[in-house]
């Protein structure tokens, strides 16, 4: 009897101690999750003191023959590449930036031809690519300890992303880039159109994060101060399980149901499961999700916005919206974690802050900041964001004045 009870009180005991043991992982993780982002914050500012410039969100070598700019290619990136894979030799991955920076020998016949011999060019081939090793490459400096994402359909997964401003609109276009005729491949770069016309206009006013897609953006242009505003933010990959804070659910192309009101999944009956909040109902039509190849984070090397990007336009672990173009659609595409209560954010200072969930969102229905907005609705070029604290610490240029948080 003396030996039962002795048993039953070790048996006790240990029951109170794991949750706290638990814990004490979850702090350890969380911690090296946070010393993760601040290597990258180093590599960053430690590649603008190289290159006077951040490294651009959206960049690569473009094939021989003009590609829109969503398409695959083994002749080139097609534009397609994150601002991470121009950190990787400021964060100690010098050999994996010399094979993604040089031509590579596939079949080892001494000659280099992309073209015609299945070999890689400069920058590699367009992202999606399994056969390039670097873009298959899990990275531990990207990837957060207590996310347990691992393998297929992913390639090399990222749980830190770009931060790219608190609206959505024209997201797949940026300064200095114009693609009115994109369906017919007409270039991208250049000064072939007005600067202040079409999608490029359209850009400009709403792109308004530290990252723009194809810019070049440099410190300078964080008019808010470097330590006010975000400069990448955490993200949890996908499970494939149907969590709406990594895989989304499609709207109409373009996206205007989610310029109108970025709740518009959760507000629409039947999408969210009513007993699982974090989830999409699983008899949601399947054709409504973005593809079992597009989950959040699935390819650290690609700029498409559910796998390297983030907006701070609805809350820190809400749901995923987007349209049906896929990973390079509009999206709402907000920062989430495997963290308790919360998700890592990287300052354009280099300081790493862990926000809240609960963090002053504003209006999560407001209409996004778009050319054509108006006073009326809040939305007109150059509003303060609509979306509180959050939205303004997302925006580089706003001059909000943001208090400690």
């Amino acid at each position: 009897m003396e030996l039962l009870v002795v048993i039953a009180i070790i048996g006790v005991l240990v029951g109170l101690l794991l949750p706290a043991v638990q814990a004490a992982r979850e702090a350890a993780r969380r911690m090296s999750c946070s010393n993760n982002f601040k290597q990258i914050g180093l590599a960053m500012h430690n590649y603008h003191a190289a290159y006077n410039q951040l490294p651009i969100h959206g960049t690569g070598r473009e094939p021989s023959g003009r590609l829109n700019w969503y398409a695959s290619s083994k002749e080139g990136s097609n534009w397609r590449l994150s601002m991470l894979v121009g950190l990787t030799p400021f964060f100690e991955q010098q050999s994996l930036w010399e094979q993604i920076s040089n031509a590579t020998d596939v079949n080892g016949n001494g000659t280099v031809d992309w073209v015609n011999d299945g070999d890689f060019p400069p920058m590699g081939p367009t992202p999606q690519n399994i056969d390039f090793a670097p873009w298959a490459t899990d990275i531990p400096t990207l990837r957060c300890p207590s996310d347990p994402g691992v393998g297929l359909p992913a390639l090399g997964r990222t749980n830190y992303a770009a931060c790219l401003g608190d609206s959505t609109h024209r997201m797949f276009s940026g300064r200095g880039v114009e693609i009115d005729t994109w369906s017919t491949g007409t270039p991208r770069k250049g000064s072939i159109y007005p600067a202040e016309t079409g999608y490029n206009r359209d850009a400009r006013v709403s792109h308004r994060g530290t990252f723009m897609m194809f810019a070049s953006m440099k410190f300078r242009d964080i008019l808010d101060g470097l330590s006010n505003t975000i400069a990448a933010g955490e993200i949890a990959t996908d499970l494939g399980d149907k969590d709406n804070r990594t895989g989304y659910t499609k709207v109409s192309a373009g996206g205007p149901e989610i310029l109108a009101n970025p709740s518009y999944c959760l507000d629409t009956a039947g999408w969210i499961d009513p007993e699982r909040p974090q989830f999409w109902s699983q008899s949601l039509d399947n054709t409504k999700h973005g593809g079992t190849n597009n989950g959040r984070g699935y390819r650290w090397a690609d700029r498409g916005t559910t796998f390297s990007g983030f907006y701070t336009i609805l809350p820190p672990n809400a749901e995923n919206c987007g349209d049906g173009n896929g990973a390079f659609g509009n999206a709402t595409s907000p920062a989430s974690s495997r963290h308790q209560g919360g998700v890592h954010v990287l300052m354009g200072d280099g300081a790493v802050r862990f926000m809240t969930d609960s963090v002053e969102s504003g209006n999560r229905r407001g209409a996004m900041v778009i050319y054509g907005g108006t006073a009326a609705n809040k939305n007109a070029p150059g509003s303060p964001s609509p979306y509180g604290l959050w939205g303004s610490l997302g925006t580089r240029a706003g001059k909000e004045k943001v208090e400690d948080f």
